[in-house]
Protein backbone atom coordinates (compact mmCIF):
# COMPACT_ATOMS: atom_id res chain seq x y z
CA UNK A 1 0.00 0.00 0.00
CA UNK A 2 1.33 3.66 -0.71
CA UNK A 3 1.85 5.62 1.82
CA UNK A 4 -1.10 8.57 2.20
CA UNK A 5 -2.88 11.08 4.02
CA UNK A 6 -6.69 10.98 4.08
CA UNK A 7 -8.98 13.61 6.23
CA UNK A 8 -12.46 14.26 5.15
CA UNK A 9 -14.14 16.92 6.70
CA UNK A 10 -17.92 16.86 5.62
CA UNK A 11 -21.01 16.02 8.21
CA UNK A 12 -23.45 13.55 6.64
CA UNK A 13 -27.40 14.16 7.43
CA UNK A 14 -28.54 10.31 6.29
CA UNK A 15 -32.28 9.28 5.70
CA UNK A 16 -35.82 10.26 5.33
CA UNK A 17 -36.51 13.95 6.83
CA UNK A 18 -33.30 14.92 7.84
CA UNK A 19 -33.39 18.32 5.35
CA UNK A 20 -35.49 19.79 8.60
CA UNK A 21 -31.20 19.66 10.18
CA UNK A 22 -30.47 22.82 7.75
CA UNK A 23 -32.07 24.87 10.70
CA UNK A 24 -29.18 23.43 13.26
CA UNK A 25 -26.63 23.82 10.15
CA UNK A 26 -27.42 27.43 9.18
CA UNK A 27 -27.29 30.09 11.61
CA UNK A 28 -30.31 32.69 11.65
CA UNK A 29 -27.53 35.45 11.13
CA UNK A 30 -25.91 34.02 7.77
CA UNK A 31 -26.53 35.62 4.36
CA UNK A 32 -27.95 32.63 2.29
CA UNK A 33 -27.29 31.80 -1.53
CA UNK A 34 -29.91 28.95 -2.69
CA UNK A 35 -28.51 27.28 -5.67
CA UNK A 36 -30.68 25.02 -7.97
CA UNK A 37 -30.78 23.29 -11.57
CA UNK A 38 -33.97 23.89 -13.50
CA UNK A 39 -36.38 23.97 -10.60
CA UNK A 40 -37.55 20.19 -10.17
CA UNK A 41 -36.93 20.66 -6.50
CA UNK A 42 -39.83 23.19 -6.90
CA UNK A 43 -41.88 19.87 -8.54
CA UNK A 44 -41.19 17.08 -5.69
CA UNK A 45 -41.75 18.84 -2.47
CA UNK A 46 -37.90 19.36 -2.20
CA UNK A 47 -37.62 22.88 -2.45
CA UNK A 48 -40.60 23.52 0.45
CA UNK A 49 -38.76 21.74 2.70
CA UNK A 50 -35.50 23.29 2.55
CA UNK A 51 -37.54 26.86 2.42
CA UNK A 52 -39.16 25.74 6.04
CA UNK A 53 -36.18 24.65 7.55
CA UNK A 54 -34.38 27.95 6.73
CA UNK A 55 -37.57 29.89 7.83
CA UNK A 56 -36.28 33.66 9.46
CA UNK A 57 -32.94 33.79 7.50
CA UNK A 58 -32.19 36.15 4.81
CA UNK A 59 -31.93 33.46 1.49
CA UNK A 60 -31.57 34.45 -2.03
CA UNK A 61 -32.30 32.38 -4.60
CA UNK A 62 -29.71 31.56 -8.42
CA UNK A 63 -31.66 28.92 -10.35
CA UNK A 64 -30.43 27.44 -13.62
CA UNK A 65 -27.45 25.61 -13.26
CA UNK A 66 -26.95 23.58 -15.76
CA UNK A 67 -25.81 19.38 -15.67
CA UNK A 68 -21.85 19.73 -17.15
CA UNK A 69 -22.20 23.41 -15.27
CA UNK A 70 -21.11 26.64 -17.13
CA UNK A 71 -18.37 28.84 -16.32
CA UNK A 72 -20.98 31.60 -17.75
CA UNK A 73 -24.01 31.17 -15.47
CA UNK A 74 -21.81 30.54 -12.89
CA UNK A 75 -20.20 33.93 -13.00
CA UNK A 76 -23.98 35.49 -12.89
CA UNK A 77 -24.29 33.94 -9.13
CA UNK A 78 -20.92 35.19 -8.15
CA UNK A 79 -22.23 38.87 -9.08
CA UNK A 80 -25.49 38.52 -7.38
CA UNK A 81 -23.48 36.94 -3.90
CA UNK A 82 -20.77 39.73 -4.39
CA UNK A 83 -23.84 42.26 -4.49
CA UNK A 84 -25.64 40.94 -1.71
CA UNK A 85 -22.61 39.80 0.65
CA UNK A 86 -23.83 36.01 0.76
CA UNK A 87 -21.57 34.16 3.45
CA UNK A 88 -23.22 30.85 3.02
CA UNK A 89 -23.90 28.70 -0.19
CA UNK A 90 -26.41 26.03 0.06
CA UNK A 91 -26.70 23.63 -3.40
CA UNK A 92 -29.30 22.20 -3.38
CA UNK A 93 -29.40 19.41 -6.37
CA UNK A 94 -26.89 16.93 -8.14
CA UNK A 95 -23.56 16.50 -8.85
CA UNK A 96 -23.55 19.32 -11.53
CA UNK A 97 -25.24 21.83 -8.54
CA UNK A 98 -22.68 21.16 -6.03
CA UNK A 99 -19.73 21.30 -8.84
CA UNK A 100 -21.04 24.61 -9.60
CA UNK A 101 -21.79 25.58 -5.88
CA UNK A 102 -18.39 24.75 -4.87
CA UNK A 103 -17.08 27.21 -7.72
CA UNK A 104 -19.30 30.35 -7.16
CA UNK A 105 -17.55 29.69 -3.25
CA UNK A 106 -13.87 29.64 -4.85
CA UNK A 107 -15.07 32.77 -6.86
CA UNK A 108 -16.46 35.33 -4.78
CA UNK A 109 -13.17 36.26 -3.21
CA UNK A 110 -11.06 35.16 -5.82
CA UNK A 111 -7.84 37.76 -7.26
CA UNK A 112 -7.99 37.86 -10.44
CA UNK A 113 -9.76 35.62 -13.49
CA UNK A 114 -11.75 32.85 -11.89
CA UNK A 115 -10.99 30.62 -15.34
CA UNK A 116 -7.78 30.60 -13.66
CA UNK A 117 -8.87 28.64 -10.76
CA UNK A 118 -9.46 25.86 -13.28
CA UNK A 119 -7.27 26.44 -15.91
CA UNK A 120 -3.78 27.07 -13.87
CA UNK A 121 -5.10 25.82 -11.69
CA UNK A 122 -4.80 28.80 -9.13
CA UNK A 123 -4.62 28.16 -5.70
CA UNK A 124 -7.44 29.62 -3.59
CA UNK A 125 -6.88 31.83 -0.24
CA UNK A 126 -10.36 31.67 0.91
CA UNK A 127 -13.85 30.45 -0.29
CA UNK A 128 -17.13 31.25 0.69
CA UNK A 129 -18.43 28.06 2.94
CA UNK A 130 -21.39 25.84 1.86
CA UNK A 131 -23.38 23.04 2.16
CA UNK A 132 -25.58 20.87 -0.34
CA UNK A 133 -29.18 18.72 -0.53
CA UNK A 134 -27.98 16.06 -2.47
CA UNK A 135 -30.79 15.02 -4.69
CA UNK A 136 -29.03 12.96 -7.37
CA UNK A 137 -26.37 10.44 -6.49
CA UNK A 138 -23.79 9.78 -8.97
CA UNK A 139 -20.63 12.51 -8.60
CA UNK A 140 -19.54 12.13 -5.34
CA UNK A 141 -19.39 15.74 -5.13
CA UNK A 142 -21.21 16.12 -1.62
CA UNK A 143 -18.24 14.46 0.53
CA UNK A 144 -15.22 15.54 -1.51
CA UNK A 145 -13.33 18.91 -2.86
CA UNK A 146 -13.40 18.89 -6.71
CA UNK A 147 -15.53 20.29 -8.66
CA UNK A 148 -15.75 20.21 -12.81
CA UNK A 149 -16.86 23.26 -14.73
CA UNK A 150 -17.72 23.81 -18.45
CA UNK A 151 -16.96 27.05 -20.08
CA UNK A 152 -19.18 26.88 -22.81
CA UNK A 153 -17.96 29.50 -24.92
CA UNK A 154 -14.83 27.46 -25.84
CA UNK A 155 -15.74 24.13 -25.05
CA UNK A 156 -13.57 23.69 -21.97
CA UNK A 157 -14.54 21.24 -19.15
CA UNK A 158 -12.14 20.88 -16.87
CA UNK A 159 -11.69 20.34 -12.86
CA UNK A 160 -10.08 21.62 -9.97
CA UNK A 161 -9.62 20.77 -6.42
CA UNK A 162 -9.52 22.29 -3.45
CA UNK A 163 -9.87 21.71 0.54
CA UNK A 164 -11.41 24.89 0.86
CA UNK A 165 -14.47 24.05 -0.82
CA UNK A 166 -15.23 20.29 0.93
CA UNK A 167 -19.23 21.17 1.73
CA UNK A 168 -19.16 21.95 5.57
CA UNK A 169 -21.83 19.25 5.49
CA UNK A 170 -24.45 17.17 3.09
CA UNK A 171 -27.62 16.34 3.61
CA UNK A 172 -29.00 12.80 1.45
CA UNK A 173 -32.16 12.02 1.90
CA UNK A 174 -33.04 8.81 -0.77
CA UNK A 175 -36.97 10.03 -0.98
CA UNK A 176 -35.21 13.20 -3.09
CA UNK A 177 -34.58 10.79 -5.56
CA UNK A 178 -37.97 9.16 -6.05
CA UNK A 179 -38.84 11.80 -9.08
CA UNK A 180 -35.40 11.14 -11.11
CA UNK A 181 -35.77 10.03 -14.46
CA UNK A 182 -34.77 6.76 -15.74
CA UNK A 183 -31.94 8.45 -17.76
CA UNK A 184 -31.02 10.67 -14.72
CA UNK A 185 -30.95 6.89 -12.34
CA UNK A 186 -28.92 5.40 -14.96
CA UNK A 187 -26.26 8.33 -15.20
CA UNK A 188 -25.65 8.62 -11.70
CA UNK A 189 -25.00 5.00 -11.45
CA UNK A 190 -22.93 4.33 -14.14
CA UNK A 191 -20.68 7.47 -13.02
CA UNK A 192 -20.42 5.99 -9.59
CA UNK A 193 -19.44 2.54 -11.21
CA UNK A 194 -16.94 4.16 -12.85
CA UNK A 195 -15.82 6.45 -10.32
CA UNK A 196 -14.89 3.02 -8.56
CA UNK A 197 -13.14 1.50 -11.93
CA UNK A 198 -10.79 4.07 -12.19
CA UNK A 199 -9.58 3.39 -8.81
CA UNK A 200 -9.75 0.14 -8.89
CA UNK A 201 -9.01 -1.33 -11.85
CA UNK A 202 -5.54 -0.60 -11.86
CA UNK A 203 -2.32 -2.77 -10.37
CA UNK A 204 -2.41 -4.76 -7.27
CA UNK A 205 -1.06 -2.69 -4.53
CA UNK A 206 -1.47 -4.66 -1.36
CA UNK A 207 -4.35 -2.46 0.00
CA UNK A 208 -7.09 -5.48 0.43
CA UNK A 209 -9.36 -3.15 2.40
CA UNK A 210 -9.43 -0.77 -0.54
CA UNK A 211 -10.17 -3.82 -2.99
CA UNK A 212 -12.96 -5.13 -0.68
CA UNK A 213 -14.54 -2.19 -0.17
CA UNK A 214 -14.14 -1.06 -3.83
CA UNK A 215 -15.97 -4.57 -5.08
CA UNK A 216 -18.70 -3.92 -2.57
CA UNK A 217 -19.93 -0.64 -3.87
CA UNK A 218 -19.66 -2.32 -7.09
CA UNK A 219 -21.45 -5.35 -6.05
CA UNK A 220 -24.17 -2.84 -4.53
CA UNK A 221 -24.61 -0.54 -7.78
CA UNK A 222 -25.03 -4.00 -10.12
CA UNK A 223 -27.70 -5.31 -7.49
CA UNK A 224 -29.36 -2.15 -6.37
CA UNK A 225 -28.68 -0.93 -10.17
CA UNK A 226 -31.56 -3.80 -11.59
CA UNK A 227 -33.60 -3.46 -8.71
CA UNK A 228 -34.27 0.53 -8.94
CA UNK A 229 -35.56 0.28 -12.80
CA UNK A 230 -38.70 -2.35 -11.46
CA UNK A 231 -39.45 -0.31 -8.05
CA UNK A 232 -37.94 3.39 -8.37
CA UNK A 233 -39.89 4.31 -4.91
CA UNK A 234 -38.41 1.51 -3.14
CA UNK A 235 -36.61 3.57 -0.75
CA UNK A 236 -34.27 0.96 0.46
CA UNK A 237 -32.80 0.24 -2.61
CA UNK A 238 -32.30 3.61 -3.01
CA UNK A 239 -30.85 4.50 -0.19
CA UNK A 240 -28.00 2.18 -0.86
CA UNK A 241 -27.49 3.90 -4.49
CA UNK A 242 -26.75 6.70 -2.78
CA UNK A 243 -24.28 6.04 -0.20
CA UNK A 244 -22.59 4.12 -2.79
CA UNK A 245 -22.37 6.84 -5.04
CA UNK A 246 -21.13 9.28 -1.90
CA UNK A 247 -19.01 6.41 -0.99
CA UNK A 248 -17.06 5.88 -4.47
CA UNK A 249 -15.52 9.33 -4.42
CA UNK A 250 -14.85 10.52 -1.24
CA UNK A 251 -11.48 9.46 -1.04
CA UNK A 252 -11.55 6.58 0.72
CA UNK A 253 -11.42 3.87 -1.85
CA UNK A 254 -8.39 5.77 -3.73
CA UNK A 255 -6.50 6.18 -0.32
CA UNK A 256 -2.87 4.25 -0.75
CA UNK A 257 -3.80 3.04 -4.32
CA UNK A 258 -2.70 3.86 -7.87
CA UNK A 259 -5.70 5.65 -9.62
CA UNK A 260 -6.55 6.50 -13.47
CA UNK A 261 -8.69 8.88 -14.57
CA UNK A 262 -8.49 8.26 -18.26
CA UNK A 263 -11.76 6.98 -18.84
CA UNK A 264 -13.10 10.55 -17.51
CA UNK A 265 -10.71 13.08 -19.34
CA UNK A 266 -11.91 11.53 -22.43
CA UNK A 267 -15.01 11.98 -21.42
CA UNK A 268 -15.07 15.08 -20.26
CA UNK A 269 -14.03 15.91 -24.05
CA UNK A 270 -16.85 13.86 -25.60
CA UNK A 271 -19.32 16.14 -23.38
CA UNK A 272 -17.73 19.47 -23.77
CA UNK A 273 -17.74 18.46 -27.78
CA UNK A 274 -20.96 16.90 -28.45
CA UNK A 275 -23.29 16.97 -25.57
CA UNK A 276 -23.52 13.49 -24.04
CA UNK A 277 -24.61 12.97 -20.54
CA UNK A 278 -21.42 12.36 -18.42
CA UNK A 279 -22.45 9.22 -17.51
CA UNK A 280 -22.80 7.76 -21.33
CA UNK A 281 -19.56 9.08 -22.07
CA UNK A 282 -18.03 7.01 -19.31
CA UNK A 283 -20.02 3.86 -20.61
CA UNK A 284 -18.41 4.55 -23.81
CA UNK A 285 -14.89 4.78 -23.14
CA UNK A 286 -14.27 2.69 -19.82
CA UNK A 287 -14.57 -0.74 -21.81
CA UNK A 288 -12.53 0.66 -24.33
CA UNK A 289 -9.65 1.61 -22.09
CA UNK A 290 -9.86 -1.80 -20.15
CA UNK A 291 -9.18 -3.21 -23.77
CA UNK A 292 -6.46 -1.24 -24.60
CA UNK A 293 -4.57 -1.97 -21.07
CA UNK A 294 -5.46 -5.07 -20.65
CA UNK A 295 -1.89 -6.44 -20.28
CA UNK A 296 -0.91 -3.57 -17.89
CA UNK A 297 -4.35 -4.05 -15.96
CA UNK A 298 -4.54 -7.71 -16.39
CA UNK A 299 -4.12 -8.65 -12.02
CA UNK A 300 -6.70 -6.44 -11.87
CA UNK A 301 -9.49 -7.10 -14.43
CA UNK A 302 -9.00 -10.69 -13.27
CA UNK A 303 -9.68 -10.02 -9.40
CA UNK A 304 -12.25 -7.95 -10.83
CA UNK A 305 -13.83 -10.59 -13.35
CA UNK A 306 -13.95 -13.56 -10.46
CA UNK A 307 -14.98 -11.24 -7.17
CA UNK A 308 -17.34 -8.55 -8.28
CA UNK A 309 -18.45 -10.51 -12.16
CA UNK A 310 -18.30 -14.16 -10.82
CA UNK A 311 -16.31 -15.45 -13.57
CA UNK A 312 -14.88 -18.03 -12.81
CA UNK A 313 -12.58 -18.68 -16.23
CA UNK A 314 -8.92 -20.64 -16.74
CA UNK A 315 -8.40 -19.13 -19.55
CA UNK A 316 -7.25 -15.32 -18.33
CA UNK A 317 -7.98 -13.86 -21.78
CA UNK A 318 -11.60 -15.54 -22.38
CA UNK A 319 -11.71 -13.73 -18.28
CA UNK A 320 -10.85 -10.67 -19.50
CA UNK A 321 -13.01 -10.88 -22.75
CA UNK A 322 -15.70 -11.87 -20.95
CA UNK A 323 -15.49 -9.28 -17.89
CA UNK A 324 -15.16 -6.39 -20.50
CA UNK A 325 -18.44 -7.72 -21.98
CA UNK A 326 -20.14 -8.15 -19.54
CA UNK A 327 -19.30 -4.35 -18.24
CA UNK A 328 -20.82 -3.82 -21.49
CA UNK A 329 -23.91 -5.61 -20.14
CA UNK A 330 -24.45 -3.58 -16.99
CA UNK A 331 -24.73 -0.35 -18.95
CA UNK A 332 -27.24 -1.79 -21.07
CA UNK A 333 -28.91 -3.01 -18.58
CA UNK A 334 -28.99 0.13 -16.96
CA UNK A 335 -30.24 1.64 -20.55
CA UNK A 336 -26.77 3.57 -21.30
CA UNK A 337 -25.02 3.00 -24.61
CA UNK A 338 -21.80 1.90 -25.10
CA UNK A 339 -20.55 3.22 -28.42
CA UNK A 340 -19.92 6.09 -29.74
CA UNK A 341 -21.38 5.37 -33.30
CA UNK A 342 -24.82 4.74 -31.39
CA UNK A 343 -24.44 8.02 -30.48
CA UNK A 344 -23.99 9.66 -34.03
CA UNK A 345 -20.50 10.12 -33.52
CA UNK A 346 -17.89 8.40 -36.23
CA UNK A 347 -14.60 8.42 -36.55
CA UNK A 348 -13.95 12.19 -38.06
CA UNK A 349 -14.57 13.36 -34.25
CA UNK A 350 -11.41 11.44 -33.00
CA UNK A 351 -9.04 13.62 -34.05
CA UNK A 352 -10.97 16.88 -32.51
CA UNK A 353 -11.00 15.06 -29.37
CA UNK A 354 -7.23 14.39 -29.80
CA UNK A 355 -6.56 18.51 -30.23
CA UNK A 356 -9.13 19.13 -27.05
CA UNK A 357 -6.72 16.61 -24.86
CA UNK A 358 -3.68 18.50 -25.91
CA UNK A 359 -4.68 21.86 -25.33
CA UNK A 360 -5.64 20.40 -21.80
CA UNK A 361 -2.30 18.94 -21.31
CA UNK A 362 -3.70 15.25 -21.32
CA UNK A 363 -1.30 13.84 -23.10
CA UNK A 364 0.43 11.28 -19.91
CA UNK A 365 -2.54 9.81 -18.62
CA UNK A 366 -3.56 6.57 -16.47
CA UNK A 367 -2.03 5.06 -13.95
CA UNK A 368 1.35 4.59 -15.55
CA UNK A 369 1.38 8.07 -17.16
CA UNK A 370 1.87 5.75 -20.90
CA UNK A 371 -1.25 6.76 -22.07
CA UNK A 372 -0.21 9.66 -24.95
CA UNK A 373 -2.30 11.14 -27.48
CA UNK A 374 -1.69 8.01 -29.97
CA UNK A 375 -2.92 5.99 -27.31
CA UNK A 376 -5.91 8.28 -26.42
CA UNK A 377 -6.84 7.80 -30.43
CA UNK A 378 -6.77 4.01 -30.44
CA UNK A 379 -8.70 4.19 -27.19
CA UNK A 380 -11.53 5.98 -29.14
CA UNK A 381 -11.35 3.79 -32.13
CA UNK A 382 -12.18 1.03 -30.12
CA UNK A 383 -14.58 3.38 -28.91
CA UNK A 384 -16.11 3.82 -31.88
CA UNK A 385 -18.74 0.35 -32.33
CA UNK A 386 -18.79 -2.94 -31.72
Amino acid sequence: MQNFTYQNPVRIHFGKGEISKLQDEISSKQRVLLTYGGGSIKKNGVYKQVMDALAGREVYEFSGIEPNPHFETLMQAVKIAQEKKIDFLLAVGGGSVVDGTKFIAAAIDFNGDPWDILTKPAPLKSAVPLGCVLTLPATGSEMNGGAVITKASTKDKLFFIDPLVFPKFAILDPETTFSLSPRQTANGITDAFVHVLEQYLTYPAAASIQDRFSEGILLTLIEEGEKVLKHPNDYEVRANIMWAATMALNGLIGAGVPQDWTTHMLGHEITALFGLDHGQTLAIVIPAVMKFQAHKKREKILQYAERVLNIHEQNPEKAIAKAIAKTREFFTMLGVKTYLNEYGINADAIPKIIVQLEKHGMTALGEHGNIDLIASAEILRLALNA
